[in-house]
């Protein structure tokens, strides 16, 4: 028992689940692999066979069966890598800064900080390059004062000390943040504009994705509202303005009310949900998924108050090639 008090005095904690109540009995690399992003079932079943999987303190299998109330533990001998922040070089596109703060836009395809399975290459990583001593974030995430998904592009803010970050989370917490949205999205919107008003949790049958509770009362309050900028035949130009920031928040609330973000493989939105069964539309469409391999939504405008000097600060970027060029070649078909 000492060797195991030693080796647990060794390890680093990189993920903890506590199994719902409701929780059917299941594999332990089942429930992992629908709960830890970019992780496959060969890398789970290989930390298991090293007894890096741990359920209610114990080391377990990973044929061993969650059941509700269970703790599960994934520990290794080395901190997480996200916690091994090394500056890389990188082309950066900022579009302002001053001593307090930068805006970037960033391009699709880039996530924003390490994580599992991204432990390099990330926006956070090009920051730390070429500014020094950003501050911490309650997360320990140097500058960030919010985040976008990997495959959204658009505006971000980053703090560039203390007082400011403070300052700005602060303002991104009580809602005062201005951000603006556009999103190309599946169907055709009944109405001109719209709100939604539905809380936001974890899918209790896919943890990688948000979904509105069947309860709704769990989870956390999500406000989203939106308004159509342009009508294709089968799918909307849509402005979305954020009151609050969750998860995956726009692209999980257009899929409650039926219309998927187009292109969101994660959401459903990268099937043809809406037009015709003929071949001609069909390859339209999968041309247009090539012109824009990701979900198509964009961050295109920031707003809020200088942390210093106290002026409203605007910022707005174009959309980037692939979602104009997406969007033209939609412009073009429904004008046939």
């Amino acid at each position: 028992m000492e060797g195991n008090e030693n080796l647990d005095s060794e390890l680093f904690e990189h993920f903890q689940f506590k199994a719902d109540k409701g929780q059917e009995p299941l594999r332990v690399d089942k429930y992992l692999m629908n709960r830890i992003e970019n992780s496959s079932r060969n890398k789970i079943q290989i930390a298991a066979k090293n007894g890096s999987i741990f359920i209610n303190e114990q080391i377990v299998k990973s044929n061993h069966k969650v059941k509700p109330g269970d703790l599960v533990k994934v520990m290794f001998t080395h901190p997480p890598y996200e916690n091994l922040l090394v500056g890389e070089k990188m082309s950066l596109d900022i579009i302002h800064e001053d001593k307090n703060l930068l805006v970037v836009n960033k391009p699709a395809g880039l996530v924003v900080h390490p994580g599992h399975g991204n432990y390099n290459g990330t926006l956070l990583n090009g920051l730390i390059h070429h500014f020094d001593n950003l501050p911490q974030n309650k997360d320990g995430r140097p500058g960030l004062v919010h985040r976008i998904d990997k495959d959204t592009s658009g505006l971000l803010v980053v703090a560039k000390d203390e007082k400011s970050m403070t300052n700005l989370a602060k303002q991104f917490f009580l809602k005062t943040s201005k951000r603006k949205y556009y999103a190309l999205v599946w169907g055709i919107l009944a109405d001109e504009k719209g709100t939604i008003n539905k809380r936001l949790a974890r899918d209790p049958k896919n943890r990688l994705i948000m979904s509105v509770p069947e309860d709704n009362e769990s989870g956390k309050s999500a406000v989203t509202h939106y308004k159509v900028i342009e009508r294709f035949n089968y799918v909307t130009l849509i402005e979305c303005q954020l009151e609050t920031g969750r998860t995956h928040q726009i692209r999980a609330h257009m899929k409650h009310i039926g219309h998927p973000i187009f292109n969101d493989s994660r959401y459903g939105g990268d099937k043809i949900l809406k037009g015709t069964i003929f071949n001609k539309y069909k390859q339209f469409v999968l041309n247009s998924f090539k012109l824009i391999p990701r979900q198509a939504l964009h961050a295109k405008s920031l707003g809020f108050i200088h942390p210093v000097s106290k002026k409203e600060l605007n910022f707005e970027c174009n959309l980037p090639d692939d979602f104009e060029q997406c969007l033209e070649k939609w412009r073009n078909y429904s004008s046939l």
